[in-house]
């Protein structure tokens, strides 16, 4: 799944929700904090993490490039 986004970063819960992983930004933070989300193939636990284009995540069997609105 690819996902663009328009200003710099996005931050990492909002990214869940925006690719529909999470219902919420609670639900979001839950799935951040158990430590099932894989930021460039290492676990990232940080709910407000800047995401950048070119990066990738990763949850569970589902994986989202971000990429930058040209």
């Amino acid at each position: 799944m690819t996902v663009t986004i328009r200003d710099e970063y996005i931050e990492l819960f909002k990214l869940l929700q925006m690719a529909d992983l999470a219902q919420s930004g609670g639900h979001a933070k839950i799935i951040v904090s158990e430590g099932l989300v894989m930021r460039n193939g290492e676990v990232e636990t940080r709910k407000s993490a800047k995401i950048r284009p070119g990066e990738t995540i990763q949850v569970e069997d589902v994986t989202i490039e971000v990429t930058a609105e040209s």
